[in-house]
């Protein structure tokens, strides 16, 4: 009896010393769980937790190295690229010149923390907020602020205004099919590209006069477009100006040239968003130079119509491929080229491409003579092209020649020029300016009126960086040899100039989409556009109108210099 109750202590002792284990157990991890939880600190809707040098800065392109190990040149890829490889998405630049990689920006497109910033910070916190309905709001509120300022409304015109000029397309021209150009959003058909001249993508047969349509095609897809009137700091009216007037310009009356504009400013006039500002925070595109609508007089042999010099015309900001030096509602805006990319890696294979563009020619010219044009040098100019010999590559455009219509022969002929000369034809400015640009060509120009004083948004003030001037009275005199003047240039100083014409590339193409990172001749537009009826609003709220300081007529001298004091280029825009 002894025993079998010495056997029931031993088990009940044993069974004891089971259970104090696994309390003792359970109360060691709740302990150690208290313990971890002391580092962390627990609030109402939200918890931090604290990591200190855990976080690692984002990685970035520094003199081509990548945390710190040499890396392939990034122009090395873009090339190969190019020339038919499986392209890589692996690389991206941006516009602080600092090379990244696309998989590291975050998914919303904001641009991640620099490393100085993430090294500024010792504790990063993580917000787990529950998200309710105001704070969706709200943080919708803060995402449309990147807005703030810039939002455009689009007038929604009558069709004949725009859609059925596009409709009716045979009849915009006697002479060009223009249904073929207005396809495409604007762009026109791809180009073949048999002689390998442009690279594999985003190359069409461009109009120099649709940009009306392109310009209304991007609008359409603009990060910051409402329809909302009141948050509106812009109205767009897209009205297809040049491809309106266009119809009749030849052996028509004055009456039919004038039409479809005065009935567009009447629909304007009635509309209450036009009545808030009078049409001053109004703004459209007039796909061609200004004199197609600046008509003198009302005689029938007068050129053009008269649609700039409406009252309501002078009061909205009017986008023309070529402006007025004399006039201050008109704003120059680049011709269209033949280049429309999709993706900013187009636009950068394009330039590496052109970096390493064998040039033999010295110079080049693309055109024809003007013996109708006065004080025209297109003639002095072909004649010391073509006593330059092998220097010198000329394109002479003449009837029954069609090259100079062919972009193909146009720009394989600037891609393989150092310089690419741009005198005046039948008015100041010429799409073969832009076309040169995009080649990589430097241009020469012999009229500050051709594109320093036309392109203030796009171009550079500082005009000897990426052109040459050689003033046009001293070709005309036979004062000046272009190619002992283009030979004097150092080399230096050419491959710098150069270099800078081909960063301008983006800045004078219109892109098929936005570019990620890149701003286009659109984007610059656009922001030239919202700037300006800006400081219009401001002055008007302050009682000031900064037009009136100055003589409208020396409105190009206010605009280049900000004075209008005397200058050596007074000549070139004397009215005669």
């Amino acid at each position: 009896m002894k025993v079998f109750g010495d056997k029931i202590t031993m088990s009940i002792i044993v069974k004891c010393r089971f259970w104090f284990v696994v309390l003792a157990s359970f109360l060691f991890w709740y302990l150690l769980l208290c313990f971890c939880n002391y580092n962390s600190t627990t609030t109402k809707g939200s918890i931090t937790f604290k990591f200190e040098n855990l976080i690692e800065p984002i990685p970035f392109y520094e003199n081509n190295t990548l945390f710190g190990t040499q890396t392939e040149d990034i122009n090395n890829i873009l090339i190969r690229t190019e020339n038919g490889d499986k392209p890589s998405s692996d690389f991206h630049i941006v516009n602080n010149g600092l090379k990244g990689i696309d998989h590291i920006l975050e998914p919303d497109n904001r641009l991640a923390p620099s490393a100085s910033e993430v090294h500024s910070k010792e504790n990063i916190e993580l917000d787990t907020k529950p998200i309710n309905d105001t704070t969706r709001e709200r943080e919708s509120n803060e995402d449309s602020d990147s807005c703030a300022g810039r939002y455009v409304y689009i007038h929604n015109l009558p069709r004949k205004f725009n859609q059925d000029l596009l409709k009716n397309c045979a009849s915009l021209s006697n002479w060009t099919n223009m249904c073929e150009f207005t396809s495409n959003s604007g762009f026109g058909p791809p180009l073949s590209n048999p002689g390998k001249v442009y690279s594999n993508r985003g190359w069409h047969t461009t109009n120099q006069f649709s940009l009306e349509v392109i310009f209304h095609n991007r609008m359409k897809q603009y990060e910051c477009l409402t329809n909302d009137t009141s948050l509106a700091s812009a109205f767009f009216v897209p009205y297809y100006a040049g491809l309106d007037v266009a119809r009749y310009l030849w052996g028509y009356n004055i009456s039919m040239r004038d039409s479809d504009s005065l009935g567009l400013v009447k629909w304007l006039r009635q509309k209450p968003e036009w009545r808030k500002m009078s049409g001053r925070d109004h703004f459209l595109v007039a796909g061609r130079i200004t004199w197609d609508f600046r008509r003198l007089s009302d005689e029938e042999f007068d050129w053009g119509n008269k649609f700039l010099f409406l009252p309501e015309s002078k009061n909205m900001t009017v986008l023309t491929i070529e402006s007025s030096p004399w006039h201050n509602n008109d704003f120059a805006i680049p011709y269209p080229t033949y280049f429309h990319p999709l993706k900013e890696v187009e636009v950068f294979q394009w330039q590496n491409r052109m970096r390493r563009q064998r040039r033999p020619f010295l110079f080049s010219f693309a055109g024809g003579q003007r013996p109708n044009i006065r004080d025209s040098i297109r003639g002095e100019v072909i004649e010391q092209c073509r006593a330059s010999r092998k220097k010198c590559k000329l394109l002479e455009c003449r009837d029954g020649s069609n090259k100079c219509q062919k972009p193909e022969f146009v720009m394989k002929m600037f891609q393989s020029s150092v310089f690419c000369l741009q005198p005046p034809g039948d008015s100041s400015t010429r799409r073969s300016a832009f076309d040169s640009i995009l080649a990589g060509c430097i241009p020469v120009f012999f009229h500050p009126g051709s594109a320093y004083i036309q392109y203030l948004w796009h171009l550079p003030k500082s005009f000897t960086n990426y052109s040459v001037f050689i003033p046009d009275i001293d070709v005309k005199k036979r004062k000046v040899s272009i190619e002992n003047t283009l030979l004097q240039i150092p080399k230096q100083k050419v491959a710098e100039m150069r270099e800078e014409v081909i960063r301008l590339i983006p800045k004078v193409v219109y892109a098929g989409s936005k570019l990620k990172n890149l701003d286009d001749a659109f984007d610059i537009s656009v922001k030239g556009v919202v700037e300006r009826v800006s400081r219009i609003k401001r002055e008007m709220e302050e009682g000031k109108d900064s037009s009136l300081d100055y003589a409208e007529e020396v409105s190009w001298k206010y605009n280049f210099f900000g004075t209008v004091e005397d200058h050596e280029w007074d000549r070139y825009f004397e009215k005669t």
